[in-house]
């Protein structure tokens, strides 16, 4: 159980705190994290994190549900304190703000540097509004008082996300299976599959009705899956089909054509033939966890026609056989355009170069949970994001990761020039940046993603700009194969990578404290002028000798050997 109570509640989302960022702004990246089930990066693009933004706390693209969400979260940090009509009516008035094309334009236009503004252009609302229903959704660590249920009665516009909802559907992080939970389905009158092993493991393959199914303990806190690979991904494409395909009721007696099924591993099944039931006690599912999940919170569309074909198994669940069975029921795993790439043969020359050039040290990694527990991996997905920073020169395009393995590959990989070699040298300078972000000042601008593959960009125009930074960019290996080059170069690039964040710290703080830092490091307009400055600044000081050069830098290092 999660402590909702302030100050408690600060400890589930503390990594995401900052003096330049609300409480309740955290709160609302932890609930998209816990809840939405996306990615850190996109819920923090989905909040607004500063003042100022005419009572919007996020928005989020729901296409699951065919809604654009607009969030307000608030913090109680009296435990008991209960929310009525009058917040929910604000918060009614804020929502105003999005009944039609021309308010939205109208808050555009008023907005001014506003995050909210920002956020509304990156997700082009103005152009996928008709699409979607708006969709006000207020979340606290609160409970709703008479007057807050009998307002949200008579509107259809907000949903509200209280103390008792976010507890009873929060996954736990716990992998202990409660013990003696029972489930009955109804098997009278169906044919049923069965399989013996021995008079201890066996199978049954039955359709189970759905409305039984979502009966089961252990689904709205996620417990029951367990010992599943995956939680619920959320609004991915599968599960967006699987909620069309309940919601469509002519397709409920099909079901059991186009779905694969869910799997149920348990101690102990009986089967009553007397009473037509067939019951299970102790058990976690293995696979299904989206289609379960999808199933929950859509009761209310569910029928008895909707079947599910499960498969029972009964084995000890803390067996090596239960264990092996969870690992192939989830071995259908959905294949990303980066799984496509891994046997191309260019990440495996990639791949290979490294093993010939660094075997005892790094390992280049092609494919999801491919790992090397001795060496230190460089995964092929990041190496792609610090190419398309480095070479291609597109920092403001990195949160697109997609690209890496889709439309961008081969611009990307497809090039003589981007070798082992080449991969390291700016794996180890992205390092080098991530060691420094700490001394960003800002300290959101610090925390973002992008801001780490500005500076890579960044340091490629100073590497432009210097004699041994132009030879390091044709041949990378005389720098960084040998590992005491690899260490001068590391000491020299960490001197001029200190020098552009004194430089960086300048410029972001000269834009105050509420600058919408998200926009701004997508806009290629302004990394450019950005970087025209720090890189115009960096080359006054060298030629005034006030700092030294990366060739100084890397000269003093050869001379003190």
């Amino acid at each position: 159980m999660i402590n909702l109570n302030y100050p408690n509640i600060l400890e589930l989302f503390e990594e995401h705190i900052d003096p330049k960022r609300a409480e309740s702004a955290s709160f609302l990246i932890w609930y998209l994290e816990n809840y939405y089930r996306i990615d850190t990066q996109e819920a923090v693009d989905a909040v607004c994190d500063q003042k100022g933004d005419k009572g919007v706390d996020g928005i989020y693209i729901n296409e699951a549900n065919g809604t654009i969400d607009i969030f307000q979260t608030k913090i109680s940090q009296k435990a008991g304190r209960t929310v009525g009509d009058t917040v929910l009516k604000e918060f009614f008035g804020t929502l105003s703000q999005f009944d039609s094309k021309n308010s939205i334009q109208n808050l555009i236009d008023t907005g001014g540097q506003a995050q909210v503004v920002g956020l509304i252009k990156r997700l082009q609302l103005l152009q996928v509004y008709e699409q979607y229903k708006i969709r006000g959704v207020f979340i606290c660590n609160m409970e709703l008082d008479g007057n807050g249920n009998a307002y949200l009665v008579a509107t259809n516009d907000i949903e509200f996300v209280g103390k008792k909802s976010l507890e009873s559907t929060y996954i736990s992080d716990s992998r202990e299976v409660a013990q003696n939970l029972t489930a009955e389905f109804d098997i009278a009158g169906l044919n049923i599959s069965k399989h013996f092993v021995d008079k201890d493991m066996l199978a049954f393959i039955v359709p189970v009705m759905a409305t039984e199914l979502v009966k089961m303990p252990g689904i709205a806190d996620q417990s029951v899956f367990a010992y599943n690979v995956r939680g619920s991904l959320g609004n991915t494409n599968v599960n967006k089909g699987i909620v069309r395909s309940i919601k469509d009721k002519t397709l409920h007696k099909k079901f059991p054509l186009f779905h694969n099924g869910i799997t149920i591993v348990t101690n102990k099944i009986t089967e009553s033939e007397d009473s037509g039931k067939l019951s299970i006690n102790t058990f976690f599912v293995v696979n299904g966890c989206q289609s379960l999940t999808a199933l929950f919170k859509n009761q209310k569309d569910l029928t008895e026609d909707l079947r599910i074909l499960t498969k029972f198994v009964q084995v000890p669940i803390e067996s090596e056989l239960s264990k092996t069975i969870t690992h192939y029921s989830n071995n259908q795993n959905g294949v990303k355009a980066r799984d496509f790439k891994s046997n191309n043969n260019i990440q495996v020359r990639l791949q290979n170069e490294f093993v010939s050039n660094y075997g005892g040290e790094y390992f280049y990694e092609v494919k999801r949970g491919e790992t090397n527990n001795i060496l230190e991996s460089i995964s092929n997905e990041l190496a792609g994001i610090l190419i398309m920073s480095f070479d291609l020169k597109e920092p403001w395009g990195t949160h697109r990761k997609y690209q890496v393995f889709d439309d961008k590959y081969n611009e990307i990989f497809g090039r003589p020039e981007v070798i082992a070699h080449r991969i390291l040298m700016i794996y180890l300078i992205d390092k080098i940046i991530v060691s420094k972000l700490s001394d960003i000042t800002n300290r959101l601008v610090a925390k973002y993603a992008l801001t780490r593959f500005t500076i890579v960009y960044i340091l490629r125009q100073i590497f432009e700009s210097d004699a041994k930074g132009k030879e390091l960019l044709i041949s990378p290996e005389k720098f960084i194969k040998e590992p005491v080059d690899r260490n001068d170069f590391t000491s020299a690039t960490a001197t001029i990578i200190d020098d552009i964040i004194i430089d960086f710290n300048g410029e972001v703080d000269n834009l105050g404290d509420d600058f919408d830092y998200k926009s701004r490091l997508r806009d290629e307009i302004w990394i450019k002028k950005l970087s025209q400055e720090i890189v115009g600044s960096y080359l006054k000081q060298v030629a005034r000798n006030r700092i030294d050069s990366f060739e100084n830098e890397w000269d003093k290092k050869i001379a003190d050997r």
